[in-house]
């Protein structure tokens, strides 16, 4: 129970910085609707009749995937922030495990991710993309998976970096190629074999190709943009995941005792 305060205490923390943030709770609702509206409505446009399924749709549930995973992913900079501010330091002394820490932040980040999907499913139903009440259940769970492994991602990606401003250079360099190696816009079923072996390595593929393999069961397009099933990509995301926890979590200890 000890364990569990501790992680409900510091996930509740990082939600109350989220709401006291009006300008990241305004950028972290407007980029997906740019993605979707804008990319999403232009290729729509400008390819959807020679494409073989809906590019609009397509688009919604790769951006879906990414917003919550890089939301995430992003937030784990509050732990350098917290480092900077000696917050951390003040946490370790307390008689809790390091992955109650560990956790506690990525469940407060998940918290923060999650009125993002209601945000871009509200403006799906918007753009006039259809919506079965099956899909939209079924990109809670989904989308969940993909907080997750985006938390454990940015741990240890972000767990030897000394400063929030290379943290925030460092993060964008690793996250952009991931949107075309994970198939975010783009179709990624017929890679040449480098691209599709960094696509392999890249962990948004599997949250992407996760969500669109519960999105489009049952339909026809389930072929044309599923590349695993979706037990697969379940199997992977939390295979993952454990790594990444496990790995980040000794990595950021290890930093912080070298301090």
């Amino acid at each position: 129970m000890r364990e569990l305060a501790a992680v409900l205490a510091i996930a509740h923390r990082d939600l109350l910085k989220f709401l006291r943030d009006r300008v990241r709770m305004l950028s972290t609702f407007v980029f997906p609707v740019i993605f979707i509206g804008a990319l999403g409505g232009s290729l729509q446009a400008a390819f959807g009749k020679s494409a073989d399924f809906n590019l609009l749709v397509f688009i919604f549930t790769g951006v879906y995937a990414q917003t919550l995973f890089q939301t995430t992913a992003f937030g784990l900079i509050s732990l350098i922030e917290d480092r900077e501010n000696d917050f951390t330091q003040e946490v370790f002394v307390s008689p809790i495990s390091r992955y109650s820490i560990v956790i506690g932040k990525i469940v407060g980040e998940t918290l923060v991710a999650l009125p993002q999907a209601l945000v871009v499913i509200a403006f799906a139903v918007i753009v006039r993309i259809e919506l079965t009440p099956e899909q939209v259940l079924g990109l809670l769970p989904t989308g969940i998976a993909a907080c997750l492994l985006g938390g454990s991602f940015g741990l240890v990606a972000l767990a030897n970096l000394g400063s929030a401003r290379g943290a925030n250079q460092i993060f964008t360099f690793v996250m952009l190629p991931q949107y075309f190696l994970a198939g975010v816009f783009n179709p990624i079923m017929n890679l040449p074999w480098y691209l599709d072996l960094l696509s392999r390595l890249s962990p948004l593929r599997y949250s992407v190709d996760l969500v669109r393999g519960v999105f489009y069961t049952g339909q026809p397009d389930y072929a044309r943009t599923v590349l695993d099933p979706p037990l697969v990509n379940l199997a992977a995301t939390s295979a993952l995941f454990g790594v990444f926890l496990i790995l980040g979590t000794v990595l950021f200890v290890r930093h912080e005792r070298n301090r």
